[in-house]
């Protein structure tokens, strides 16, 4: 194993984007994933498009680095097991509710009774010191919550809606690496393990409001809530006269070079709206309406020369193909192709931090169902009779039944 995290052992009992992706990153760090799973798998198997059942294309892009254990954790036997192996972890992260977890008895005293020094760390809905302790969560229902589908309309949208990715449940996946990343740093000086919460509802709150606390920052406020760059109806890619073309005029400098193309350097020096950054920022929508009336007058072809000479920041807008083929991306060879065991060849993106050492890089495919619980089990130390009898039972579960 290779990379920054490599000789820690995480026992992963995660489902659907919002774990997975935690551990997968955890994963491309150099870390060992034990990923536990339900007989049934995890639900984004089942998730099309796919080439064989229980091998969906969000499992596979969520799930590279680890190895699937089949555990029925409601039967004694597969309850041991997993205690067994938390015993030898450095890490257990979750992200069913602390209600689900005291049930099984898997909270946190049951953990340090058997590995004092473990990390467990839950990433779930909600803090456990409010009143929506117990609620479960998603990823629409977040973004409903934090406001995203508020702030959409209020920028120009139609009606309300869900931004079209998982963006609660991978910006909080994110929020539980560095809590483990800096709880192994905290165990590392101390010799201390400790539980640790990443609730999904506080950690999106904290980045909606860095955004848009707006005049409300101040008491009494001094405005109303929100920003007002960003939810300016014009902030969206610019119509050019045959397609769209994404575009930021941010600084002084940038205006007075974009007043010199369009041959209007006297409105940067007469018009007081367009005068300074917090002139602009008080008329952003004007500002913006005007920009947009002189981006349709030309080809996105002839804006992307024109501004790209000029200094500009200036964009095209991709569709996901043409994200897929971006030059840039082909040139730094961020989107590849792997060879699966049982999938064939795969779309697979690399890591996306560079390291001058202790590089991290992909370790292994996305697993079969399964596909390491009997070598994990015999790791800890059951025999073949005893994991016989765990597959027979149900408490276990490999490929093929």
């Amino acid at each position: 194993m290779s990379g920054p995290l490599s000789g820690v052992k995480v026992v992963d009992i995660t489902t659907v984007v919002m774990g997975p992706y935690a551990t997968q990153i955890l994963g491309d760090l150099g870390a060992e994933i034990i990923k536990i799973e339900a007989p049934g798998g995890d639900n984004t198997r089942h998730v099309g498009p796919m080439r064989h059942p229980g091998m969906g294309h969000m499992f596979l892009h969520l799930n590279r680095n680890k190895k699937s254990v089949v555990l029925d954790l409601k039967q004694p036997a597969g309850h041991d097991a997993l205690l067994r192996l938390a015993a030898q972890a450095d890490v257990l992260i979750y992200n069913v509710r602390p209600q689900a977890m005291a049930r099984l008895k898997l909270g946190y005293d049951d953990l340090t009774a058997v590995n004092p020094r473990i990390i467990y760390v839950g990433a779930y809905g909600f803090s456990q010191e409010g009143p929506y302790a117990a609620r479960p969560a998603y990823d629409d229902l977040i973004q409903g919550m934090v406001g995203l589908p508020w702030l959409m309309a209020q920028s120009g949208a139609s009606e309300p809606r869900f931004i079209p990715s998982t963006l609660a449940d991978r910006i909080v996946g994110l929020h539980a690496v560095y809590a483990v990343t800096a709880a192994l740093y905290h165990r590392e000086r101390t010799g201390q393990g400790q539980s640790v919460e990443v609730p999904m509802f506080e950690a999106m709150t904290q980045m909606i409001l860095g955004d848009h606390f707006g005049g409300k920052t101040f008491e009494p406020p001094l405005g109303p809530a929100g920003y007002a760059r960003v939810l300016a109806p014009h902030r969206k890619p610019f119509a050019t006269h045959d397609g769209f073309l994404c575009l930021l005029i941010y600084n002084d400098k940038q205006w007075q070079a974009f007043f010199r193309l369009i041959g209007r350097e006297d409105m940067y020096r007469d018009d007081p709206r367009f005068s300074s950054h917090a002139n602009r920022a008080q008329h952003i929508a004007e500002v913006n309406e005007f920009v947009a009336g002189q981006i349709k007058t030309r080809t996105t072809a002839e804006w992307l020369a024109a501004l790209s000479d000029a200094d500009i920041p200036v964009s095209v807008m991709n569709s996901i193909d043409d994200l897929m083929n971006d030059p840039h991306l082909a040139a730094t060879g961020f989107i590849g192709q792997a060879e699966h065991p049982s999938e064939g060849a795969i779309r697979t993106t690399a890591v996306p931090t560079q390291w001058s050492a202790s590089t991290p890089e992909p370790q292994s495919h996305a697993p079969r169902l399964g596909e390491h619980s009997v070598e994990v089990l015999q790791g800890l130390g059951y025999s073949q009779d005893e994991i016989d009898a765990m597959l027979a039972s149900g408490a276990a579960g490999a490929p093929g039944g």
